[in-house]
């Protein structure tokens, strides 16, 4: 996980509103969250695959297909 330096704006009564990240931090918390997407779509994509409700094609078919 990316270290972050949050900067919080807050109404006049001290009530956050928004928070400012330098845009490095930014891109990298959404790669980060981009990527723990992906992952849970693979564990899922496994699991029909383990329960048998999806078919999985041989490399050597897709590759002979080419």
């Amino acid at each position: 996980m990316p270290e972050l330096h949050p900067q919080f704006l807050t109404d006049q009564d001290g009530k956050p509103l928004s928070v400012l990240l330098p845009i490095a931090e930014y891109e990298a918390l959404i790669e980060r969250l981009e990527d723990l997407e992906d992952l849970e779509e693979a564990r899922e994509a496994l699991g029909r695959i383990e329960r048998g409700e999806e078919d999985t094609i041989p490399w050597e078919v897709k590759t002979s297909a080419c």
